[in-house]
């Protein structure tokens, strides 16, 4: 796995475990960190921790209608100076494996609230409930990343909520491997770079204003990717490799009709199309940071990006059309 990070701070910060940390918006709106160390427990043990308790017979869960309620501790000072609230953070896909670990994690610390951005509201209520997540620690809310307008939707709920957001963790993907044709989102899109790219990229653009507000001593964007779109990783070089070309289906808008459904105007291929989606996820960020790397034999370390996402002018490239595709220009 992999994690990229960005700071709406230019101060020093250190996370590591799970892969890519780094990364900041177009035209330096969002700055490369590394994380510190009093922040460094909380989000690595969410890679390492809370495996064991995920395997707990599931109970049974009342229905909501509504999220968890939120603490009054995580609302902002009025005055916008800072305070001693809890964090609030998002993670997308957060009902299972790494996105409902690190919500675990985060949760104990006590430190955070965690947002559990979830596609089934009841799967996730079940899963936390599992976990043994206090109610008090989160709010689940409705989010389908295949959908721009559940995109847009989320975004409104979240700020009706009047809850700051200080993190956002782009974890949720689609990975369909043994697709032999390729499946389609509501808005014309092929589903796993209108998934895994898209609509994570419409999110952090339209929740980047809510970063900027917040009063929390540090705010941060990271994206969860993975080693196979890494070409310069022995998993990264099992075919098919990823490969964004020159980009000419995701310019098409990938909807298999007028254009290709891949990225690079090829035939399709799943195990492709996941790989070649969580490659434009690191220069959708057009300035590279740290890529952190590790496995269960060694500790974490620093590793060299791929040509293909340290590409500047493709990067812009992906960039502007993404923002065409979503919407946004």
């Amino acid at each position: 796995m992999a994690l990229q990070a960005a700071s709406l701070l230019p101060a020093s910060f250190s996370i590591p475990k799970e892969g890519k940390i780094g990364a900041s918006l177009k035209d330096s709106t969002l700055f490369g960190v590394s994380l510190s160390e009093s922040l460094k427990g909380d989000f690595s043990s969410s890679a390492l921790r809370c495996k064991r308790d995920l395997r707990q017979k599931a109970g049974a869960v009342r229905a909501e209608t509504a999220a968890t309620a939120t603490p009054s501790v995580t609302k902002s000072s009025p005055d916008g100076k800072k305070t001693l609230r809890k964090g609030n953070v998002v993670i997308t896909g957060a009902s299972s494996g790494l996105g409902l670990a690190t919500a675990k994690a985060l949760a104990e610390t006590g430190k955070w609230h965690v947002i559990m951005a979830c596609r089934d509201f009841l799967k996730a209520a079940r899963a936390a409930k599992s976990a043994g997540m206090a109610k008090e620690s989160y709010t689940i809310m409705h989010l389908d990343l295949s959908s721009l307008d559940s995109v847009h939707q989320f975004v409104d709920n979240f700020r009706r909520s009047e809850m700051p957001l200080d993190v956002l963790v782009n974890n949720a993907a689609v990975y369909l491997p043994t697709a032999k044709e390729p499946t389609f989102t509501a808005d014309g899109f092929e589903l796993s770079v209108g998934t895994n790219h898209l609509g994570h990229f419409l999110l952090s653009r339209l929740l980047l204003e809510d970063m900027g507000k917040s009063d929390y001593p540090s705010k941060r964007l990271i994206i969860v990717g993975s080693i196979t779109g890494n070409t310069n990783t022995l998993a990264g070089n099992v075919p098919p490799k990823a490969n964004l070309g020159d980009l000419r289906g995701l310019a098409g808008g990938l909807n298999g009709l007028n254009s290709s459904s891949m990225i690079d105007g090829g035939d399709f291929d799943g195990a492709k199309a996941y790989k070649d989606s969580k490659v434009v996820s690191d220069p959708s960020l057009t300035k590279s940071g740290v890529y952190w790397s590790w496995n269960k034999a060694s500790a974490s370390f620093e590793n060299q990006l791929s040509q293909e996402a340290s590409d500047v002018e493709k990067a812009r490239k992906v960039w502007e059309v993404s923002e065409k595709l979503v919407g946004l220009a």
